[in-house]
């Protein structure tokens, strides 16, 4: 049963410049720039500069440009980490706990629009020539936590037996990633996909079906 909303830890963009730390105003730019320019065309210089900083600061309390994206994604995970308890404690039925966590993923992408371009276009790109891809321990955590959800509706007998889990949690999230990313794209680069919030809801919970063992009429 739920007990109460699900909710976001607050964000640095919420909290005056001023109030920032060297180390919170690099990752306020960087996320800015990322977003705006794209990863590859944004430079330290460019980051350090927006910041009120300098390049050896970005370097001091990220390592790298690299670095500095990771950290990007950690905090975002970090903001989404107590909602996403909240939907696997707060609901009995396993169906119902990735109803919900699909809507603070939706709510929470929908409401920043620098983080769903970054997590949609920058968030598992290989870099470093071909020799690193970001993952993150946050998403790796979300990962984790819809295995153990699907093992669930495994033992209950809501899961189709043939399917394997991790196949169907890529299956899930490849959806779910591929429905907000092509409607990201329908307002930057008019692609062919003008659908609403609502309609990635319905589509996606009926995708959700299509897993599920068929119940008695």
């Amino acid at each position: 049963m739920r007990k109460g909303p699900l909710t976001l830890v607050r964000d640095l963009s919420d909290v005056a410049p001023a109030e920032l730390s060297s180390h919170d105003r690099i990752l306020n730019a960087a996320r800015a720039l990322f977003a705006s320019l794209g990863y590859e065309n944004t430079t330290p210089t460019a980051i350090a500069r927006n910041a009120g900083t300098s390049e050896s600061q970005l370097i001091k309390h990220f390592g790298s440009k690299e670095g500095l994206l990771e950290a990007i994604f950690d905090h975002a995970w970090q903001r989404m980490g107590q909602g996403i308890r909240q939907a696997l404690e707060q609901y009995e039925e396993p169906v119902d706990k990735l109803k919900a966590l699909t809507e603070l993923m939706i709510n929470a992408l929908e409401s920043d629009k620098e983080l769903r371009t970054l997590m949609l276009l920058e968030g598992r790109r290989i870099r470093r020539h071909g020799q690193m891809v970001i993952m993150t321990k946050g998403f790796l955590q979300v990962v984790g936590a819809i295995d153990k959800v699907l093992a669930l509706m495994r033992e209950r007998g809501q899961l189709r037996p043939e399917l394997e889990i991790q196949a169907v949690r890529s299956a899930l999230i490849g959806a779910f990633e591929g429905l907000l990313r092509d409607r990201m794209l329908a307002e930057r680069v008019n692609f062919p996909a003008q659908y609403s919030p609502a309609d990635i809801r319905a589509t996606f919970r009926a995708i959700l079906l299509c897993f599920l063992t068929p119940q008695p009429a």
